[in-house]
């Protein structure tokens, strides 16, 4: 092979990224991408949320030319990997229940890269990410070929479906492009449109982050609004929902066997309970290497309260008591404050009366006296 050979080269590079294990790779060149127009206008609604980061004036110079990034940057290599479909019921996304795929992607690409300098005879400048960095990478996907933006707003593959973890490297080489994905096989369906429980999916193939699932229950910090908290439903970490009910996985959803993946016994089928009733120390053993670290342990207990709540089973008092009374962080008691309310009954009213009197956390106060307000009306209406 001729090391300066760009379309030789890119052969030889996807075809080591099928030999490591990435199901899909593809290469796009590093012009601006062509929905700057659309993200900017998804900023300016303010559909992402608290993820402040997205909207600053460097982030915005970065993702709308990869060469801010990369000076050097002639060619952006992507690649994706296939996780486990989800289950029929889930509580943690698909894409969450192994290793955290941030580090399992980024340590396989930079290897893949390694092999393509041996190739190439020489260093290539590069820059690594899997959804961390400041570049749209579901757009440079569809460019170099993995599939077209569904009306979800995942990636979706005419053979793989949407179950897949992109990932991309910038290069300071010249490697020749793949003609993009150009179909759109969505057509008429509004399956996920439909069974999104939020109604967070825009018309314009984006969503508003605000009300969706995975943000709620992975990137905001704060309380979960409380007219949402009903529809989060069962899930602990990210939703499944809109991928499930997509006819392309349905059709085309595709089985792995990559150890990085596979579920964790106490993620494949969580307990809020338990994890409700783990030291700080337990906890942290359990998840690490996961993506559940992301919203730390705070988040995963507002979740979990929330779940319970959904349940209203009152065998969850118990152990939401421990949590209002006991626990140091605000953010989970106020959850286990609402939750003692959606299940009733005079047990978990005494329970929110003993911590009235003691919380000093305005936060938790006015979630307890919801909590109160609620029980007391139920009883009257009987």
């Amino acid at each position: 092979m001729t090391p300066s050979d760009p379309h030789l080269l890119a052969a030889a590079v996807k075809s080591e990224a099928h030999r490591q294990g990435f199901g899909l790779a593809g290469v796009t060149t590093p012009d601006p991408p062509a929905c700057l127009d659309v993200y900017q206008q998804w900023l300016r609604a303010g559909h992402h949320g608290e993820m402040a980061y997205l909207a600053t004036e460097r982030a915005w110079q970065r993702r709308s030319d990869p060469r801010r990034i990369l000076p050097e940057c002639r060619s952006i290599l992507v690649v994706a990997v296939n996780y486990p479909p989800a289950a029929p019921v889930g509580q943690v996304a698909a894409y969450a229940q192994g290793d955290d795929y941030h580090s399992v992607l980024t340590d396989r690409l930079s290897r893949l890269i390694t092999w393509l300098e041996g190739q190439a005879g020489h260093p290539i400048p590069h820059k690594v990410y899997t959804d961390t960095g400041p570049v749209l990478e579901r757009e440079l996907a569809q460019r170099a070929g993995l599939g077209w933006i569904g009306k979800n707003s995942c990636l979706i593959h005419p053979r793989r479906g949407s179950f897949v973890l992109l990932a991309e490297a910038l290069l300071g080489i010249e490697l020749a492009p793949d003609p993009p994905s150009s179909a759109d096989h969505c057509g008429s369906c509004t399956r996920c449109l439909d069974a999104c429980p939020t109604s967070c999916i825009l018309p314009n193939r984006t969503l508003d982050a605000r009300r969706c699932i995975s943000y709620l229950t992975i990137e905001l910090k704060g309380s979960i609004p409380p007219d949402l908290r009903p529809a989060v439903g069962e899930w602990l970490f990210g939703c499944d929902i809109c991928q499930r009910v997509c006819p392309w996985n349905r059709r085309f959803g595709v089985e792995t066997q990559d150890p990085a993946f596979q579920p964790r016994p106490i993620l494949a089928k969580p307990d809020p309970i338990r994890l409700l009733e783990m030291s700080p120390r337990a906890f942290q053993q359990a998840m690490r290497d996961s993506p559940l670290l992301r919203p730390r342990r705070r988040g995963i207990l507002r979740n979990a309260a929330v779940i319970l709540g959904n349940r209203r089973l009152p065998g969850a008092v118990p152990a939401l008591a421990g949590v209002l009374l006991e626990e140091s962080e605000p953010l989970a008691r106020g959850h286990a404050a609402w939750a003692l309310g959606q299940i009733g009954g005079q047990q978990a009213a005494s329970i929110l009366r003993q911590a009235r009197a003691t919380d000093s956390d305005l936060g938790v106060l006015a979630e307890i006296e919801a909590s109160l307000i609620l029980l007391a009306s139920s009883n009257s209406d009987r």
